[in-house]
């Protein structure tokens, strides 16, 4: 069975914008992670936690504007 270009692109867009949640998710934590492990190393407690989960968040938010941004491109073509 031959899949048509329209469809393949269909679920490849689909697949796309299903990672989303998970990119928000991994950039969130990997930014906490980074702030307990500096806050560990330097005795500072809650300063590189805090300033590591926004920079997380911030992160996983920018790479959900470019990602979607690429697919409303793709869309228009």
């Amino acid at each position: 069975m031959k899949i048509d270009s329209d469809l393949r692109e269909g679920l490849k867009s689909l697949g796309t914008l299903g990672t989303l949640g998970f990119t928000l998710v991994i950039c969130t934590f990997a930014g906490l992670g980074i702030g307990l492990l500096l806050d560990k190393l330097t005795g500072f407690k809650p300063v590189f936690t805090i300033i590591f989960l926004l920079f997380g968040i911030v992160s996983g938010f920018v790479n959900i504007f470019v990602k979607t941004g690429r697919f409303k491109d793709d869309a228009k073509r």
